[in-house]
């Protein structure tokens, strides 16, 4: 196992995401097209337990909680484990308080605080931001975060924080080797040079970048990775898919570990969503992957030259 550090703290250099877990309203059925439970996840997580991948992401609008309880179901007896859970400003929960919500959460997970949590999205930076202030300071949040900002947006999160002598320990966006908005407009620069953690999600693009689904063998209709990544965007994926076929033949490794590689060479902890135990070992096999200069670029190159850049329907411009 490889690790960073965040802040104070040692945590593994690839996270595990938890969105495909349970069903309902921007759950596993509604995005991946899956109906995984409990009893379909116990044996992943125990085999992530044995590798020591004990940072888990998940939100409580994954499955409307559903997510969230699963995961407090699993931890419930173990220790060491990282929880990183958010705040949506979206909808419902823009009328509610962000304590409120975060108690919620924590009822969930069966935990006391949340080793890291996030403000969603920038909907009001300096509203949420503010809000968690008062819940640093009792010892509810042990790291604050923010996902899906800009960089001007994630410099004004860090300046209220830092007046209230705290921090702003994480930044949680969008980063693949389609999508490079967070390195492109400096993000993930400002990150390395303020000793924040750039976690990357959607690094395999939601599997399109694992060269398991094309375009004989697409993803399901009507769920969000089969929209955005249809037989059309399928084909345009066929030489990076390619190349990133050949960089891993010279590493035994699949296509899946060299996007995993990638994000870590590049200075992020990736978000990885795991639903089954193959995940698991192909997430540790990655970290043995030590890519080469020339391999990132010619990655890079082959990305480009795709022609696609798909944000999630969520996302705004960086």
């Amino acid at each position: 196992m490889r690790y960073t550090k965040l802040k104070d703290k040692e945590i593994p250099a690839i996270a595990f995401g938890t969105w495909s877990w349970g069903t309902g309203f921007m759950g596993g059925n509604r995005i991946f097209g899956n109906d995984l439970q409990k009893d379909d996840l116990l044996p992943v997580f125990n085999r992530a337990l044995q590798h020591g991948f004990t940072l888990w992401d998940t939100a409580p609008i994954y499955g409307l909680g559903a997510s969230e309880s699963i995961l407090g179901e699993f931890i419930m007896h173990e220790s060491d484990i990282v929880v990183s859970t958010k705040f949506t400003p979206i909808g419902y929960q823009l009328k509610s308080k962000l304590r409120k919500t975060l108690d919620k959460s924590l009822i969930r997970l069966g935990v006391s605080s949340a080793d890291i949590y996030w403000v969603h999205n920038p909907k009001d930076v300096v509203k949420w931001t503010k809000e968690l202030i008062p819940l640093m300071k009792r010892g509810l949040i042990k790291h604050a975060g923010v996902s899906n900002h800009n960089l001007e947006e994630i410099k004004v999160a860090a300046r209220i924080l830092e007046k209230e002598g705290l921090q702003l320990s994480a930044v949680q966006n969008h980063y693949s080797l389609l999508y490079r908005a967070s390195e492109e407009t400096g993000i993930i620069d400002w990150c390395h040079r303020n000793n924040v953690v750039f976690f990357s999600y959607m690094t395999l693009e939601q599997g399109a970048l694992t060269g398991r689904n094309n375009a004989n063998n697409p993803f399901k209709k009507n769920t969000r990775r089969g929209k955005a990544f249809n037989i059309d965007v399928l084909k345009k994926l066929e030489g990076l898919i390619k190349t990133m076929t050949e960089i891993g033949d010279s590493y035994g490794v699949e296509p899946a570990q060299i996007a995993m590689a990638w994000a870590v060479t590049k200075g992020t902890v990736p978000i990885i969503g795991i639903t089954k135990v193959s995940h698991v070992d192909g997430a540790l096999a990655s970290l043995d992957v030590n890519l080469k200069q020339t391999e990132v670029i010619r990655l890079e190159k082959a990305a480009r030259e795709t022609g696609i850049n798909i944000k999630g329907f969520w996302e705004k411009s960086m």
